[in-house]
């Protein structure tokens, strides 16, 4: 008797469990636009950073934060379902759910190439053009394409 009334606690417990972690992860359209608005401001933010370490000649510094970058074009990937096109002053264009397939490749393009400019910095002659190659031209890529203007 004991025995069951232990395994029925282990099956409630198991079953709370998995029905909190469940709704803990599902986020409302709201908490996904502003995720991915405050994604790309972050990236945009050390992005900018990059560019002062990098005039500074400040390379190692700037290294952590193209990685930061990197990891948030992947994650953004999630951050764009059909239930999250519009609302709380989304600068996203219907493209991204057009082109989901471009979009997509855009966003892992800019995170591999965040990734070679910090690999290709230590030996480049011209740190700007670098810039401009592996992470500049990708906002602009994207940007042309799948944001609105502000």
């Amino acid at each position: 008797m004991i025995q069951k009334i232990k395994i029925i606690k282990t099956i409630i417990i198991i079953i709370f469990s998995l029905t909190f972690s469940f709704s803990a992860n599902a986020q409302t359209v709201e908490e996904i636009i502003k995720g991915r608005k405050a994604m790309f401001s972050e990236n945009y933010q050390n992005a900018k950073k990059i560019s002062i370490l990098l005039k500074s000649k400040r390379i190692e510094e700037a290294k952590p934060l193209m990685k930061k970058i990197s990891d948030n074009y992947i994650k953004l990937l999630d951050y764009f379902p059909e239930n999250a096109k519009e609302g709380f002053k989304t600068g996203a264009l219907p493209s991204i759910w057009e082109n989901k397939d471009e979009f997509n490749a855009l966003m892992k393009k800019a995170s591999d190439d965040m990734i070679k400019l910090a690999k290709v910095i230590d030996t480049a002659e011209d740190l700007r053009a670098a810039q401009k190659e592996l992470m500049w031209s990708n906002c602009s890529a994207c940007h042309s394409k799948f944001r609105a203007p502000h």
